[in-house]
């Protein structure tokens, strides 16, 4: 039976009435799940679940919509919309609770039949073989390699793939064993399923991209014979936020769990089935007595350093840890929750790879220097598409930290070309109420903070003063496993925004999926964006394709930049996203559109680590990326579990004392979240101050002139001492001069946020007169 998901109404005590819930049936752990809303099931945010196993369905001949589940001596009440769909929940029900009520049959007869016991055994056997395997091929590769007569080593080149071959398909072959035993018989008797999200990618990238075709499938990819699993299919999308196991008993409330990262100490159990003799997966640490090493201030800076090559990572070498891994876990299953090995991670937190969004700081500004909104879609569309390749330094895909709650990164990019000198700038250069207070006008500043723990939400704001642009952003990553691979899925959006022209351009994000991940893993994009804008009619569609299971090449994107009057687009692009891109445009030419593999990235500019504050990334990480550059994985893994159990135990304080956390950067608006002080509110601001200092200014005047007015006619009253007065001095009203504009417009001086509807002369008859431009044209005079 396919799991369904879809509205009902259900009868609270609390309201006294009928309340919309977003309801999903999960006929595999006999849960029926509800949410507030479909948004909320898509965060996981539970709001309670009937457990069906035993349970009973009434129905009302009366009323054709409602029906009741009476189960855990309780009795809930739903209301369908028409007796149609009450009538296919009621069928899916009464499967599901027949499917779990009935006891399983089984045949047994007098032959042997093999024990849970034998099968472990086997396995073990099986996983011992493949560690003898392992070192005879390396040994097989050294001594071809070390084979000086090339005739005769080309020779050996077959024997050397067959090997390989051979090896990649006992590992899947273990693997596949270890999913169907923890099928079965889970471990901590979990069942897998019970505790991940039924949802898998390809069904989702299918139901974005029906439009162009494009599909992004779970493939397991790699040099040797590939694998192609395939995940559960339904007829629609649906996705499950179940808690760890099922329920002992149904219940109305929200889950709350916690989010764990990268923990060797947690990875396994003790187990007798593990030979000393061979290599065995990591022990438990204890974490406490382990000395945790921590850099001096400069080696903490300097071992930041963006031109660092890549490391090579092979999780052939673990294997024991990975094969191990992966039996804890299900296709399909959530990896929020399942711990993976220290030595994947990557020694930068998630919120400091979204900085290298703006990696090219110059396609980013020059958007509103084009007064074409044509031009300007193209132009967003580029940067875009230029963002990816820079967040990846090498082809190796290793995990970053993931942020714990209230954790920033701050960082600048500068408009110089790269590799030039950089030099410090001038006090009145300084947007000190921007989000990096240290920037300057005509730098791209960048700020990140994790406003959300549960689920676990990233947000980023970034702006050019000068140029009126800005991004605002907010990013739910989602990991799940998906074979041999894994998939995050990037939920959230983008908005960004041109002041120039008014203008906002909506961005979504592809997913990203970790191949190979037995061998040498590598990583790849996949899905369906899109960019819009709503004023000008302008769109894009931007397609990352997946590798196919035949043949086909990696890295592939697809896009068309169309208006929503046009049927066809006005410009095709197609190429790599980590190599070259090129542009057809309807008149049949065609150009290279970005080339990523001669284009240079800037340098982010970020504080040195002892000036950074404590929730500051790479301050609050320095211990953890320090010990993984010494490659000391015990010492790492020690001052993470210190960083995670302080936010757990931070977490608890503010449940016990019922305190909600608050962002500091950020607010919640929906289920948005935006940047606090974004470039529009602060320049409308300046102009209200603006129109305040204008008001002022005509008060204290009206004030002096009738100060004057009120001594003139005071003189005139008395005309038998007139002779003895001194000459009468005429009062004039001041002078207001209009502001001298600054010779540089990238560069406006303080007089040149005066907007320049204030008139040379101000007198009493101007005091009613409104100022004639527009707040669109005051907010242009504000950005020079």
């Amino acid at each position: 039976m396919a799991a369904m998901e879809g509205p009902l109404s259900k009868w609270t005590n609390v309201m006294k009435g009928w309340q919309y819930r977003w309801f999903v049936l999960d006929p595999q752990t006999g849960l029926l799940s509800y949410y507030t809303s479909k948004e909320k099931m898509m965060r996981g945010s539970r709001r309670g679940c009937v457990r069906l196993k035993g349970a009973l369905i009434g129905i009302d001949d009366e009323d054709d919509s409602t029906f009741t589940i009476t189960c855990d001596q309780k009795t809930f009440h739903f209301q369908a919309r028409d007796a149609e769909e009450r009538r296919k929940w009621v069928n899916g029900l009464e499967e599901t609770i027949v499917r779990h009520s009935q006891p399983r049959r089984c045949d047994i007869s007098d032959s042997y039949i093999p024990t849970l016991e034998d099968f472990d055994k086997k396995l073990v056997e099986a996983d011992a073989y493949l560690q003898i395997l392992i070192n005879q091929e390396s040994e097989l590769v050294s001594k071809i390699d070390k084979c000086e007569d090339e005739e005769e080593k080309a020779k050996y080149d077959g024997l050397k793939s067959s090997a390989a071959n051979l090896l990649e398909s006992i590992k899947q072959s273990i693997v596949l064993l270890q999913l169907a035993k923890n099928a079965v018989n889970p471990m901590n008797g979990v069942i897998a399923s019970e505790n991940y999200e039924e949802d898998n990618y390809a069904e989702k990238n299918t139901a974005r991209s029906k439009s162009s075709g494009a599909a992004s499938d779970p493939i397991i990819s790699s040099s040797s014979p590939q694998l192609h699993i395939s995940p559960p299919v339904s007829p629609t999308r649906v996705t499950h936020h179940l808690s760890a196991q099922v329920p002992a008993l149904s219940y109305s409330s929200s889950d709350d769990e916690d989010f764990y990262d990268a923990d060797e100490y947690l990875l396994y159990e003790e187990s007798s089935q593990w030979d000393s003799a061979r290599d065995s997966p990591v022990p438990e640490i204890d974490t406490q007595n382990i000395e945790v090493k921590s850099p001096d201030a400069v080696t903490a800076t300097k071992m930041y350093d963006e031109d660092e090559d890549d490391e090579e990572l092979d999780c052939g070498k673990h294997g024991s840890v990975i094969t191990h891994l992966l039996s804890q876990v299900r296709i399909g299953m959530d990896l929020t929750k399942v711990v993976l090995p220290t030595f994947i991670l990557e020694r930068r937190s998630l919120l400091e790879m979204f900085a290298d969004f703006f990696a090219h700081p110059d396609i980013f500004s020059s958007i509103p220097d084009l007064e074409d909104p044509k031009d300007r879609i193209v132009q967003v569309t580029k940067w875009f598409l230029s963002a990816f390749h820079a967040g990846k330094k090498g082809s190796v895909a290793k995990k970053p930290y993931n942020p714990i709650i209230g954790e920033t990164f701050q960082c600048f990019y500068d408009m110089t070309e790269p590799g030039t000198e950089y030099k410090e700038p001038k006090p009145e250069d300084i947007v000190t109420d921007g989000p990096v207070p240290w920037a300057t006008k005509n730098q791209v500043g960048f700020l990140a903070e994790q406003v959300s723990h549960h689920p676990p939400i990233s947000a980023f704001y970034a702006e050019n003063y000068n140029k009126g642009v800005s991004v605002n952003a907010y990013i739910w990553t989602k990991s799940k496993f998906l074979g041999l691979s894994i998939g995050v899925e990037m939920i959230g959006q983008a908005v960004l925004s041109d002041l120039k022209h008014d203008e906002e351009y909506l961005l979504t994000f592809p997913n990203g999926y970790g191949r190979s991940i037995l061998t040498v893993p590598w990583f790849e994009m996949g899905g369906k964006c899109s960019i819009s804008c709503a004023k000008t009619g302008f769109a894009s569609t931007v397609v990352f394709h997946t590798k196919p299971f035949y043949g086909g090449s990696r890295h592939r994107i697809t896009s068309e930049v169309s208006h929503v009057s046009d049927r066809k687009p006005f410009l095709t692009i197609t190429g790599e996203w980590n190599g070259v891109m090129t542009s057809k445009w309807a008149n049949g030419n065609s150009e290279t559109f970005i080339d990523t593999l001669t284009i240079k990235t800037h340098k982010k500019r970020v504080k040195p680590v002892d000036q950074q504050d404590e929730f500051e990334s790479r301050r609050l990480w320095k211990d953890v990326t320090y010990n993984l550059k010494m490659k000391n994985m015990d010492s790492a893994t020690a001052a993470k579990h210190k960083l995670e159990e302080r936010q757990r135990s931070e977490r608890k304080e503010r449940e016990a004392t019922g305190t909600k956390w608050i962002t500091n950067n950020f607010y919640e608006e929906g289920d948005s979240f935006i940047y606090k002080r974004p470039l529009q509110k602060r320049l409308e601001e300046k102009l209200e101050q603006i129109q305040r200092d204008r008001e002022l200014q005509l008060q204290q005047q009206q004030q002096e002139e009738t100060q004057a007015a009120t001594t003139a006619a005071a003189t005139t009253q008395q005309p038998q001492i007139r002779s003895q007065t001194p000459p009468q001095v005429q009062i004039l009203p001041p002078q207001i001069h209009p502001p001298t504009q600054p010779n540089v417009p990238s560069q406006p001086t303080i007089a040149a946020e005066i907007p320049q509807s204030v008139p040379a002369t101000v007198t009493a008859e101007d005091t009613t007169t409104p100022i004639p431009d527009s707040a669109q044209d005051q907010i242009n005079d504000l950005l020079g």
